[in-house]
């Protein structure tokens, strides 16, 4: 049966700059090190690590949430497509992320909330630290 995975997390810099980050294909594979093909036109086609991901953008509203279709290339035909919702709150001169992600396949839960922090959250704080001013 697919899981729910929610993890928060608080980044050093204001909501709408991570916002934009998360959408600026650039930006986006600078701090995650690998190429990212993605928009916030809802339809729009969403793959990152050699397409090792691949969705497609549902609903954004600006600065604040994006919700996107992933699945994931081992992915067994039956799995159903998870449904990733970025939430953004301010927190003084920080930004905390609220992140759910829906309908994980079984077989990936563990190696998706992993994942999560050793290719998004740390790799984006350093990012971040690196690129101040």
């Amino acid at each position: 049966m697919p899981k729910t995975i929610q993890q928060s997390v608080i980044l050093p810099a204001p909501a709408e700059r991570l916002y934009g980050m998360y959408l600026d294909p650039k930006i986006h594979a600078a701090f995650t090190g690998s190429p990212v093909t993605i928009s916030s036109e809802p339809g729009s086609q969403f793959r990152a690590f050699g397409d090792m991901l691949s969705g497609r953008m549902l609903y954004t509203i600006p600065n604040r949430l994006i919700v996107q279709s992933w699945r994931a290339y081992h992915w067994k035909p039956e799995d159903i497509d998870s449904i990733l919702t970025l939430t953004f709150y301010p927190e003084g001169k920080a930004s905390r992320i609220e992140m759910a992600h829906i309908n994980v396949a079984d077989q990936d839960f563990q190696g998706v909330i992993e994942g999560w922090e050793k290719y998004y959250w740390k790799p984006w704080r350093k990012y971040l630290e690196k690129t101040k001013g």
